[in-house]
């Protein structure tokens, strides 16, 4: 069980450095640039970029900290303000619109993780861009995802419902799964919907 939860964490720290990769990345290049550059705007478009890659390594590090952490620093309620946050520094890049729905002031740590991690697959099947409207009320929340091109990796649905062989994850469903195991073990039940004319459904229902 130990060696099972460390793999697990491994996987779920893949893929926080598979997506911190590209804005860290560009903080590398920006500043190599800066170094060589003489020219004054392109020194200020290179401080422009590199404030673009700072900000955007600093969103997702909030991010994270808050689906995958242990939240460290909140109370067993949440402010749902932080939440929100959190999903729009994920998705400053203006490709996805954020409907926000949620209507209390605080949720339970694991309803936002739950409610973060959903909201983090929904997003990445956006892969043009879109709709994401989160809903949550009591212990139930739903995020709906629309847009001109929407993929659900097949892997990562059954992930969310706990159709798949812990032995044969991966950091591309680690999200997925820990959904599945907040929600199994509070004794509640995830639901998603196949991917259909642009049109994605999932949730997830929590005992009260």
């Amino acid at each position: 069980m130990v060696n099972r939860s460390a793999e697990f964490a491994s996987l779920l720290c893949s893929r926080l450095c598979h997506d911190l990769l590209s804005p860290v990345g560009a903080l590398g290049n920006g500043l190599e640039l800066l170094a060589d550059e003489t020219d004054p705007e392109m020194r200020e478009r290179c401080m422009e970029l590199l404030a673009d890659s700072a900000r955007a390594t600093a969103n997702r590090l909030k991010f994270f900290r808050l689906a995958f952490g242990a939240a460290g620093g909140f109370a067993e309620l949440v402010d749902t303000r932080e939440a929100r946050a959190a999903i729009e520094g994920l998705h400053g890049d203006g490709k996805i619109r954020l409907g926000w729905m949620v209507e209390a002031e605080a949720l339970p740590k694991t309803a936002i993780k739950v409610l973060l991690n959903l909201a983090l697959i929904a997003g990445d099947a956006l892969v043009r861009g879109g709709q994401l409207d989160i809903a949550a009320e009591g212990g139930e929340v739903v995020i709906r995802a629309e847009g001109p091109r929407l993929i659900l990796d097949p892997e990562i649905r059954n992930a969310l419902l706990g159709e798949v062989d812990p032995d044969f994850l991966s950091p591309r469903t680690s999200a997925a799964w820990l959904v599945h195991m907040l929600v199994s073990d509070h004794g509640g039940s995830v639901q998603a919907s196949q991917p259909e004319e642009g049109l994605l459904m999932i949730g997830a229902k929590l005992p009260g």
